[in-house]
């Protein structure tokens, strides 16, 4: 997917309603504020529920996390970089990503908006209570929901930061340096943004020196 990269402050006009533009744009902050308390709220009622502090919590809200990491490596690479083959499918695939990589520092569109994150989430949500529910570990549920949004807002956050902090020691800045790489150098590459962990598995790192 290869775009021509527009930096003004200026942000691309998705569609000619304004109030369907108006869901195109979305704050940080805006995802803090609802995403965080139902991470905080799904492990908190798990704590409650199981009279107390179980191992399983722990090891179902790591589990969460870690589904997350996959979730994002296989939705940026296989949803927001799918190849379009009609005119159609380019109109589809650059409202999903396109337009950010057309524009990769317009800052209210660096996080997903909620018409496209609240169904995902209810979706997994669905998702998760059928496959535990298989497993005869239905309790599991809510620590493992818990850690998958954190997971996703660990990623929305990381994201709105690699283009807008500066992000510059340690693990912060290889991350950073990482999702520029992604955006300037190798747009069907690197397609990890808050961890590398899947790019390394199935081969979408960079093969030559950085």
């Amino acid at each position: 997917m290869v775009h021509k990269i527009d930096h003004s402050d200026v942000p691309i006009r998705l569609f000619k309603s304004d109030f369907l533009e108006f869901f195109t744009h979305i704050s940080p902050v805006t995802i803090i504020i609802i995403w965080l308390p139902i991470a905080v709220y799904f492990l908190a009622s798990s704590i409650v529920q199981s009279s107390g502090f179980q191992p399983y919590i722990p090891l179902a809200f790591i589990i969460g996390l870690f589904i997350w990491t996959f979730t994002e490596y296989t939705m940026h690479r296989f949803v927001f970089h799918f190849k379009p083959s009609n005119t159609f499918q380019e109109r589809i695939s650059f409202l999903f990503h396109g337009v950010h990589h057309a524009q990769p520092q317009c800052k209210t569109r660096l996080v997903m908006p909620l018409p496209v994150s609240i169904p995902l989430a209810l979706a997994f949500y669905g998702l998760f209570y059928l496959t535990l529910n298989i497993l005869l570990r239905v309790n599991w549920l809510e620590p493992l929901f818990s850690g998958f949004i954190t997971g996703y807002l660990i990623y929305d956050i990381t994201h709105y930061a690699t283009h807008h902090f500066p992000m510059r020691s340690g693990y912060l800045k290889f991350l950073k340096r990482y999702h520029m790489q992604h955006h300037y150098k190798a747009p069907d590459k690197l397609f990890g943004v808050s961890s590398p962990i899947w790019d390394y598995v199935f081969n979408t790192k960079l093969t030559t020196p950085n």
